[in-house]
């Protein structure tokens, strides 16, 4: 990432290639700018300067490769399908490695993390990276042919094997909240749906908040165990709030709320969660996981933003989101039926949400199998606009021509 955002950054300083003016001034990259302007601000008030910073210089290599590289690089929609095909191909080979080393223990729910640790950090990235490249997978079947197609098609069997043998609940379910969004886009109703996801957490938050209620949730320290022997106990663990999973979660969640309420204009400043939670934490919540020796976080990327950037940073993220819901949708009904571009807009467009499906319960986004693909979505959102104005503008110009040789 260091070599390729050093590359991107001299070619466009020495103007060898340049982006159109209106990419520049896209709405979605105008928003990934404000959010790290916020970053810096925040890191200004920080309670670890050096973490901040490493937290700024990361997010630099992320967006200048991820967003800026895809711009500069990928020209045509043949381009996007060679790097999603690139990255598939790779999955496939650690998919067939995981599922051999699971399956000589039987593909047994508590091996999961020892068949995935040769390749993934856990068994959550492995599944996550899966979900996010089956819309393209999907739609890379339907639009290539011959050889193209079945590979792609042999692609998507095998990771939604080793998806559903990954045991991981976030990851299965974005798969069909993707196809509910779909729908929802569609019907154009994505505006709705964002109104009433706002309403809803607003809603939850106010209740929670009234009168301590949130204290009503707090766990038995003795029943809030992990069932690693039985998937079907850990899932009905997880209604009933037994899990040690999901209950941990809560734990971390309410730390997070306590801190914002401490510091709610600039948090605890960028990568600085760790350890500064654990003077806000409530007692009551805490499980037997809760000494946290991986130095994990919340376990949801917009408290963490919360947390450490205070209101303006966690509002300027879910800004960012939902004006990228809106412009899918909006692409959507500019493009064809069947065309290349309506493929090219529902994978990355499908991807962008699974991957935001999975920041409700995960901080992904400065992991490098994830993060990546959550930037080079957004870009593609931007670069779809240029080729539906170029297509648009090429149209005019031949009907502007028949026009004219009919006068004639």
């Amino acid at each position: 990432m260091l070599v390729l955002s050093g590359c991107v950054g001299a070619s466009l300083l020495m103007g060898r290639h340049r982006l159109p003016a209106h990419e520049w001034r896209h709405p979605l990259l105008l928003l990934l700018l404000l959010t790290l302007l916020w970053a810096f601000v925040s890191a200004f008030f920080s309670v670890d300067s050096t973490k901040s910073v490493k937290y700024l210089l990361a997010k630099g290599w992320y967006l200048t490769p991820f967003v800026l590289g895809t711009l500069l690089l990928l020209r045509r929609p043949a381009h996007i399908w060679r790097v999603a095909g690139l990255y598939t191909a790779g999955a496939i080979v650690t998919v067939l490695v995981i599922l051999a080393k699971h399956g000589s223990r039987g593909f047994a729910f508590d091996e999961t993390q020892w068949a995935v640790h040769d390749f993934y950090r856990n068994h959550v990235t492995y599944a996550t990276v899966l979900a996010l490249l089956l819309p393209f997978a999907l739609y890379g079947a339907r639009r290539a042919g011959g050889a193209a197609r079945l590979a792609w098609r042999v692609a998507l069997g095998l990771m939604l094997v080793g998806l559903v043998l990954s045991y991981t609940r976030a990851s299965v379910l974005s798969l069909p909240v993707a196809g509910l969004f779909y729908v929802v886009m569609r019907l154009r109703q994505t505006r709705l749906l964002l109104v009433g996801a706002l309403v809803a957490a607003l809603a939850g938050a106010g209740y929670f908040m009234s009168q301590n209620n949130y204290m009503l949730y707090a766990p038995d320290f003795e029943k809030t165990v992990f069932n690693g022997e039985n998937f079907g106990k850990h899932l009905e663990a997880t209604y009933k709030l037994e899990d040690v999973s999901g209950m941990e979660r809560v734990y971390r969640w309410v730390a997070a709320a306590r801190m914002a309420a401490d510091k709610p204009l600039v948090g605890s400043g960028p990568n600085t969660f760790y350890p500064e939670y654990k003077r806000y934490t409530v007692r009551s919540f805490r499980t037997y996981v809760s000494d946290n020796p991986e130095k994990s976080t919340t376990h949801n990327y917009f408290l963490l933003l919360l947390a450490e950037q205070g209101f303006p940073g966690m509002l300027l993220f879910i800004t960012l989101v939902g004006a990228a819901l809106i412009t899918i949708e909006t692409l959507y009904h500019r493009t064809t039926p069947g065309s290349e571009y309506r493929a090219v807009l529902l994978a990355c467009g499908l991807s962008f949400v699974i991957i935001v499906f999975h920041l409700l319960l995960n901080e992904l986004v400065e992991v490098d199998k994830i993060g990546s693909f959550f930037f080079i979505n957004l870009a593609m959102l931007v670069r779809l606009g240029t080729w539906l104005r170029e297509e648009k503008s090429v149209a005019w110009l031949e009907s502007d021509k028949l026009e004219q040789l009919s006068k004639t």
